[in-house]
């Protein structure tokens, strides 16, 4: 018998250090079955066979039975998380068709310039008619005070008389037409801006995606 004694004392030392390796709560939760790891609000790690309701959420891993960390589970994502994370996702999938975009449609950045030159020939003529225009309705808008200033209440005479619907309805008219087209002027005029940047970002997007072409 006090042969054995060594053998078994020996065998249960080595049980015992193999449970005191694991941190306490893992060491029982492997009992359990599936171990899991979780951090709580002050950063101490807890284990258990099971995550409480209120860390669900939040990052954990999994344990084997030897107390080794097999499997992590990501924190749930907020829904702000996810809408970024999508917009990113398409923001890729857009860079990726208009590379396609730019590669299958110009053999050269001579082609984009001349693209370039083309558009912005359009909304120059686009331009020069909005300015002619605007300065019509200047005119108009000039002669028409002239008009109304015989008129109460620009006139000062005590015997002037009421302006005339029509003349007033035309005042109000060309003043509110003048407003327009000077915001579609000031838009055309941010619009070749635009333009300039956007073909200016191409060209030097194609001479990227031509120079990782050549070089594989």
């Amino acid at each position: 018998m006090s042969g054995q004694t060594p053998r078994i004392a020996s065998g249960l030392l080595a049980a015992l250090i193999g449970l005191v390796s694991l941190p306490i709560d893992a060491a029982t939760a492997t009992n359990k079955g599936v171990t899991y790891k979780w951090v709580d609000e002050q950063g101490v790690v807890h284990y258990g066979d099971r995550i409480p309701p209120q860390y669900a959420q939040k990052e954990s891993a999994v344990l084997n039975s030897r107390g080794v960390e097999v499997r992590k589970l990501d924190a749930q994502k907020t829904a702000e998380q996810i809408s970024a994370e999508n917009r990113m996702q398409q923001g890729i999938i857009r860079q990726k068709q208009h590379d396609a975009f730019l590669m299958s449609t110009y053999t050269s950045v001579k082609d984009i310039e001349a693209l370039r030159d083309l558009r912005l020939d359009q909304l120059k003529g686009q331009r020069i008619a909005a300015e002619q225009y605007v300065e019509s309705l200047h005119s108009r808008l000039a002669s028409l005070q002239t008009r109304a200033r015989v008129f109460k209440p620009y006139s000062v005479r005590p015997d002037a008389h009421r302006m005339p619907d029509d003349l007033a309805e035309d005042l109000v008219h060309t003043l509110n037409e003048l407003q327009t087209q000077s915001d579609v002027l000031t838009g055309k005029n941010q619009e070749e801006t635009t333009l300039k940047e956007q073909f200016q970002a191409d060209i030097e997007r194609y001479r990227e995606l031509r120079a990782a072409h050549n070089n594989n």
